[in-house]
């Protein structure tokens, strides 16, 4: 049995023993505020484990609440306006380095999904291959200010290659019709929903060294103290659930999404594929052997240098300014 396989079992158990231990009275309220209002594969442990009434043998009462993107999320939990989120983890450490009390208490895709996404037909299979190529992207925006690292980090220059800046709106029409070579993006989410108009690949960040950390779930930093048991529930649910998809009940993550989701009609091969995705990032050379969600300090110190050098955050933060491991040992 390889150890990621007992990592799986062991988490299904300790975390099965706590759910089946919760008295079924004590439901205790809790809201968690998602990235996005869409459908994400990302968020396939919190519909599981809503589907399969988790939350609720764990004396959870928990509102899963749609958000507006990964900053403002941040931006709300900074306020108190939801109990738990779900971003990604360099937005919020951008947060943290301007002066909003949040942190970390796991990250999902602890090998970041970041990547430049081409057509799989590009003939395109390493960076440098990107060289003469076009790429689109937006002003601004999360992923923006690693464009040039990760580019140089392959070998490329800033002439190398060609940027189209595009509103947002446009970002993906202009990439699937054609009209670039590539896009860096966030790949776990991107490659799967252009898979009918355009088949594509991705190289993610961590293939050339630049790694950052994925999606992760952060409170107020008040709360550690306030409500301790509560986020050490939400965290094992969690880790239940992750462990239970990815050993191999992918489908049936994506399947809880389309089902608590239906209203929106989302695509039920795109979810597949894109929790599919998310399953394998699971666990970064840091964090083998350790506990579904368990965050590295080494990591995360070698990120904040990547973002520190890209204008991201302010020089001088600690891995401890961002996360904490308190729920997940």
């Amino acid at each position: 049995m390889s150890m990621w396989t007992k990592l799986k079992l062991t988490t299904l158990c300790v975390a099965g023993g706590l759910l089946m231990t919760a008295p079924a009275f004590a439901q205790e309220k809790a809201t968690i505020l998602l990235d996005y209002a869409y459908p994400e594969g990302i968020h396939a442990s919190l519909h599981l484990a809503a589907e399969k009434g988790w939350f609720k043998e764990a004396g959870l009462d928990v509102e899963i609440k749609d958000g507006k993107g990964s900053i403002v999320t941040v931006q709300q939990i900074a306020a108190g306006q939801a109990d738990v989120g779900l971003s990604q983890l360099p937005s919020m450490a951008s947060a943290v380095s301007n002066g909003l009390p949040v942190i970390s208490i796991m990250a999902f895709s602890r090998k970041g999904d970041n990547g430049l996404v081409v057509a799989r037909d590009s003939g395109i299979n390493k960076l440098a291959d990107f060289k003469g190529k076009k790429l689109v992207s937006i002003a601004g925006g999360a992923v923006g200010p690693f464009i040039e690292p990760f580019m140089k980090a392959g070998g490329l220059a800033r002439g190398d290659f060609q940027t189209v800046i595009v509103d947002g709106s446009a970002l993906a029409s202009t990439y699937t019709s054609g009209g670039a070579d590539g896009i860096v993006t966030i790949a776990g989410y991107f490659v799967p929903t252009v898979e009918k108009a355009r088949p594509s690949k991705a190289i993610l960040f961590s293939d050339v060294g630049l790694n950052l950390p994925g999606y992760g779930l952060l409170v107020r930093k008040d709360i550690l103290e306030k409500r301790p048991e509560v986020l050490r529930k939400i965290v094992q649910v969690n880790q239940k659930a992750w462990a239970y998809i990815a050993a191999g009940h992918e489908v049936e993550g994506a399947e809880a999404i389309v089902k608590q989701r239906a209203s929106l009609r989302p695509d039920r091969e795109s979810l597949i594929a894109q929790v599919k995705f998310y399953a394998g990032l699971l666990e970064s050379p840091g964090t083998k052997g350790k506990p579904l969600g368990w965050q590295s300090e080494a990591e995360w110190q070698e990120a904040l240098n990547i973002m520190a050098s890209a204008g991201v955050v302010k020089q001088g933060l600690k891995p401890a300014d961002m996360f904490t491991n308190k729920f997940t040992e």
